[in-house]
Parts: C-alpha cells; sequence; structure tokens
C-alpha cells in the first residue's frame, strides 16, 4: 500500500506477516510492544507477525507512507536460502528503524510490484530486500554460504544458457534455482559476480536486442514491444533510452532504407 493520512487513525490491529513500511514523509506515531513510537521521514518501521499496534498522523500536515507484508513462510524461506540450511523466523526488536539503504531497498521493492514488474525481478528484490532487513534490523543475522569461483562460473553459465534459449519466457528464481540446483540468492550472487549484473538485467537485455532485431525488419514499435516481451510501448522505449541512449523511433529512422 502506499497512501497518504491526514485525520484517520489506525484501530489497534496485527498482522499475520510480517510487515516493513517507509514513512515518505511526515511524522506517524504509534504504539507498539508497551511504548510509544514515531516514525519520521526516511524511517523504517518493523512489524514482526501477530505485533499489535494502532497508528494516527503526529501532526495536522498527516503522513505519506509505503508498506509491504511478507509472509513468515517466505522470510525463512529465503534466509534458508541464504544460510544453506533451515532456520528459524527472525525477530525484530525496534519497531522503528533509522536506516537509509533499507528504505531505499523497500521503495524499490515496493514501486516494482506496484508496476508489475517480471516475475524475476520481484524475486531478486524481494531476497535483497530480507536479506538486508534480516541482517541489519534483527536479532539473528543470518551468515551467507559462499559459492566458490568455479561453483559460481557453472552456476551463471547455466543460468545465462537458460535465459538465452527461452529470452521471452518468464522465468521465476526458482525456475533458475532448479536449473542450477542451488538456492534462488546463490543464483544471484554467482550471476551477479560474473557477469556484472542480475539475472532479470540480463534477460532484459536479450529482450532488447530482440527488439532492435524486430525493428530492423521493419515492424512496427507496439509490435516490437509486444513481440520482445516488453508491457507496452513505453515500457520498451524507457529501457531502450537508458541502455542505448537513443529511443526506438531515432533507432529505426538511423537505419539505411
Amino acid at each position: 500500500m502506499h497512501a497518504h493520512f491526514a485525520r484517520h487513525v489506525y484501530h489497534r490491529h496485527s498482522h499475520e506477516t510480517y510487515s516493513f513500511g517507509v514513512t515518505e514523509e511526515g511524522n506517524q506515531a504509534f504504539t507498539c510492544r508497551g511504548a510509544a513510537h514515531t516514525s519520521v521521514t526516511g524511517m523504517v518501521m518493523a512489524f514482526n507477525p501477530d505485533d499489535p499496534h494502532d497508528g494516527h498522523a503526529a501532526d495536522a500536515l498527516g503522513f505519506t507512507y509505503r508498506i509491504v507484508h511478507i509472509g513468515p513462510e517466505l522470510v525463512t524461506g529465503v534466509l534458508g536460502d541464504l544460510a544453506g540450511r533451515e532456520t528459524g523466523p527472525p525477530l525484530f526488536p525496534h519497531p522503528v528503524v533509522r536506516d537509509a539503504v533499507l528504505a531505499a531497498g523497500l521503495r524499490a521493492l515496493h514501486t516494482a510490484l506496484l508496476a508489475g514488474a517480471g516475475a524475476l525481478r520481484r524475486d531478486e528484490l524481494l531476497t535483497a530486500v530480507v536479506s538486508s532487513i534480516v541482517r541489519r534490523a534483527a536479532t539473528r543475522p543470518v551468515r551467507v554460504r559462499e559459492a566458490t569461483s568455479a561453483d559460481a562460473r557453472r552456476i551463471a553459465d547455466r543460468v545465462r544458457s537458460r535465459l538465452q534459449d527461452a529470452p521471452l519466457a518468464e522465468v521465476t528464481a526458482d525456475d533458475l534455482a532448479a536449473v542450477t540446483g542451488r538456492s534462488r540468492f546463490a543464483v544471484y550472487r554467482a550471476f551477479r559476480a560474473v557477469y556484472g549484473m542480475a539475472p532479470s538485467d540480463y534477460q532484459r537485455l536479450l529482450r532488447l536486442r530482440t527488439a532492435r532485431r524486430l525493428i530492423a525488419q521493419g515492424r512496427s514499435l507496439s509490435e516490437t514491444a509486444a513481440e520482445a516481451g516488453f508491457a507496452d510501448q513505453s515500457h520498451l522505449t524507457r529501457w531502450f533510452v537508458r541502455c542505448y541512449g537513443i529511443s526506438p523511433g531515432d533507432y529505426r529512422a538511423a537505419i539505411p532504407i
């Protein structure tokens, strides 16, 4: 959820999930675990499952915040991937955390979820957020199992082959984990270490290359976007400009007739 509240008062309640919020503007006051807290602009709120809390604006200007709810099973699953073994659920002792890195990570995850990002990108951001917030704010930091350089190369090459074989297919982190026989986090770390980008970035690069070929063949930009795996023409244009420095239309105009 991403919302602004001025007069709304949250009645005391709890969630079955872990809930992580970022105060974007203003001040949000609430009680949790028998104490009063205030989250100001840039702060992170961390609620454990079944943590009773309320909430209201601390002043007349109100507050804007965004929040994501992540199931306990999903959190422990990610942590198991990180540690290479089964782990118990983490505990967040402080409902309010001042940490710009965590705030930026949560903002990126929430934005991607609202924008309808691909499954692979969502998985990568979720893993990164859970890993970061547990290490920086939970009572039991997780030690990550490292892959050897040779192992990382094998993992990365298998992932690259899988993405090259079907660049337009919707692939998840679990799919890549199954291909390599390693955890989702091991896949992400290995691919980034070997190729300098996340698997989702490489998948997008393959789709951009497909788009260039289609444009060169004379396809319309709307057809190109659809056939190359982009949500729409604006989605294609945004990434084309970011990666190539020109728009798809300018690229088409520069192709010799």
